[in-house]
């Protein structure tokens, strides 16, 4: 009897540890330096900010934030700012990025890569690269992760749609070796932004026409010491013709799909609250 359990308890484990490594190479999971705690109770809080990108926001508006603009971690929607920072040096080399470099921006962006993030994580010179590179994009609550640890970068809402306008705005604001992206690199990002995977299409899309092309980048980290999962999207919408820049970051969620839910109940929220187009 007790040979029967351990056999059946070790097919058990094994299945367990199967699912795991099929939702680590789905990137579903991230990596963490020990098992996550047992889940904390679940205590979800998130803020949204929007802006107006048709009308005064593309030419220096002020987001509209909800739920109070406090630091967040990143999760994988930093992904977008190290590509901005990569983008950044190659601009100031006067260069477009080598085949090494879009190898790894392209499913760092597209399918969320951990393994290309961490490449181009190293080569921006992580946390101080990404400081530099903030400064010139007009990014002032944002703090790089420490170490290798780029997830755990802190940010708020009205940052990040900052950084959206640097990508989705108007106008070329690089400035010979200072200033932000020039319009090539621009519209790469709004290209990779613009073809995320279908299973990672979930978010601030939420907000948007149904039919609407959509460019987005969704981060997603369960914490180790509390179990709770730090879920957030960013990215352009499109309301009955009209464009915004959306930003939804969110903490303590239960589970990532109840932090997807509330980031897309939040996403709803915050554009219902906007005045009517004009």
């Amino acid at each position: 009897m007790s040979s029967r359990l351990s056999r059946t308890a070790r097919t058990k484990t094994a299945a367990l540890a199967a699912s795991a490594a099929a939702l680590f190479s789905a990137g579903l999971l991230h990596p963490s330096p020990a098992v996550a705690a047992p889940p904390a109770k679940a205590s979800a809080h998130a803020t949204a900010a929007v802006l107006d990108l048709d009308g005064t926001g593309g030419t220096g508006g002020t987001a509209v934030v909800s739920g109070g603009d406090r630091a967040y971690d990143t999760a994988s929607i930093v992904k977008v700012d190290i590509l901005a920072a990569l983008l950044l040096r190659a601009q100031d080399a006067g260069r477009e990025l080598t085949a090494t470099e879009r190898g790894l921006a392209e499913p760092m962006i597209r399918r969320s890569d951990n393994a290309a993030a961490n490449a181009l994580w190293r080569r921006i010179g992580r946390a101080p690269g990404l400081a530099a590179a903030n400064e010139r994009l007009g990014l002032t609550a944002t703090t790089g992760g420490p170490g290798g640890k780029w997830g755990l970068t802190r940010t708020t809402a009205g940052d990040q749609v900052r950084l959206l306008r640097e990508v989705f705005g108007p106008g070329d604001t690089a400035r010979g070796g200072s200033g932000g992206l020039d319009g090539r690199s621009r519209a790469y990002v709004r290209t990779l932004m613009g073809q995320v995977v279908p299973e990672q299409a979930w978010g601030v899309p939420a907000a948007g026409d149904p039919d609407s092309p959509r460019a987005l980048k969704n981060g997603w980290l369960q914490r180790s010491t509390t179990g709770l999962w730090d879920v957030n999207s960013v990215g352009e919408v499109t309301v009955r013709g009209h464009r915004y820049l959306v930003a939804v970051l969110s903490d303590g969620n239960a589970s990532m799909s109840d932090g997807v839910s509330l980031v897309e109940r939040t996403a709803r929220a915050a554009m219902t609250a906007q005045p009517p187009a004009a």
